[in-house]
Order: C-alpha cells, then sequence, then structure tokens
C-alpha cells in the first residue's frame, strides 16, 4: 500500500487495510502457511509496518481473529433476530445462513477453530474460546426464549451441531447437507426439550 510523498497517513486506515488484506490471506493459506515477509509484501505493508501496527505477526493474528469473530457473531444475531421472535424459526434461520456460507466458493471451515487447531496456544486458542462462547451465549439465549428447563445444556448440544455442521461442510459433504441436516437435529432437540 504505497502512499505518494507528503500525503499523510491515516493510521486507522492502514490498520484496516492489513487486517483486511490479512484476513484473506490467512484464512486462504493458514496460519503457518505465510510468513511475515510474503504476508508483508501480499499485504503492501513493511514489516516496520506491520510490528508498528500490531507489535508482531501474532499480534496480527489475534486482531485478525477477533475481527473476524466480531463479523460473523454480529451476522449471525441479526439473521437470528430477523427471524422474529420464535426460538424454532431463530435456529432455522440460523442454520440457513451457514448453509448459505458454507455453499460460498473459497468456504475453508471456520477460520478461528481452524486458527486454534493449527496453533493450539494463544493467541489463536483464546480466540476460539472466546467466538465459541460467543456462540454459546447465542444459543443459550434462543434456548432460554423456547422455555427449555436447563437451556445451558440444549445450548452447548446445539453448539456441538453447528460446529460439526462447519467441519463436516468443509471435509466430507459431498451432496452439500451438513447445514440442513444439522437444521434438523437442533429443530428436533430443540423440540424435545421444549415439551419436557
Amino acid at each position: 500500500m504505497p502512499v505518494p510523498r507528503g500525503t499523510s497517513l491515516d493510521p486507522d486506515r492502514t490498520r484496516a487495510a492489513l487486517l483486511d488484506s490479512a484476513t484473506g490471506i490467512l484464512y486462504e493459506r493458514g496460519l503457518d502457511g505465510v510468513g511475515v515477509a510474503e504476508l508483508c509484501r501480499a499485504v503492501g505493508a513493511s514489516k516496520e509496518t506491520l510490528y508498528r501496527h500490531f507489535g508482531s505477526k501474532d499480534g496480527l493474528v489475534e486482531a485478525v481473529l477477533a475481527a473476524r469473530s466480531d463479523r460473523v457473531v454480529d451476522w449471525l444475531t441479526k439473521t437470528v433476530e430477523a427471524a422474529g421472535p420464535d426460538p424454532a424459526a431463530q435456529l432455522g434461520a440460523l442454520f440457513d445462513a451457514l448453509g448459505g456460507w458454507y455453499a460460498e466458493p473459497g468456504f475453508r471451515g471456520c477460520a478461528i477453530v481452524n486458527a486454534a487447531t493449527q496453533r493450539h496456544a494463544p493467541p489463536a486458542r483464546t480466540a476460539a474460546d472466546r467466538h465459541l462462547g460467543r456462540y454459546l451465549a447465542l444459543l443459550i439465549d434462543i434456548a432460554e426464549r423456547a422455555g427449555v428447563s436447563g437451556p445451558g445444556l440444549l445450548a452447548r448440544q446445539l453448539l456441538i451441531l453447528l460446529e460439526g455442521a462447519t467441519v463436516v461442510a468443509d471435509h466430507h459433504d459431498p451432496d452439500g447437507r451438513a447445514a440442513e441436516d444439522a437444521k434438523q437435529a437442533a429443530l428436533a432437540l430443540l423440540d424435545r426439550a421444549a415439551r419436557r
């Protein structure tokens, strides 16, 4: 991202551009699939610029994963809210949205869980714990609205379906049904828990 001489730099814009560029590269290649020098060339920044904004490659990884988690959780929260007040409709909409994501070209699973799988240590592990906790909170909210006893247990079961569907969609889903199959299982769990 060369800047003409005499142009004032906007640190926030530079940081956002670095994050945006690095997000795609790290998602496609993985945390260890690209070194700092190559990453800097790909995003059009010097090592000095990257270190000034993020401190290290791990600092960049942490920022990329935090920003991605924010976007995904915001997207799914809005999806659930747009489905109206019925918990079954909310849960169905959530899995339908995931199914649309799974069908996108270049889908490679959950970037945050992928990162934690590559590096089972901070910052990736910390980001995954936070991200999955945010999913769990969203699912607990749905379970509570459904009036089930033990909403935490139901939410954890739904989280397992959600993450399992994401892994299956990435690695073994020849007919593209992972999201739909998980949705049907999730709705059956919700219905059974609501009838207790």
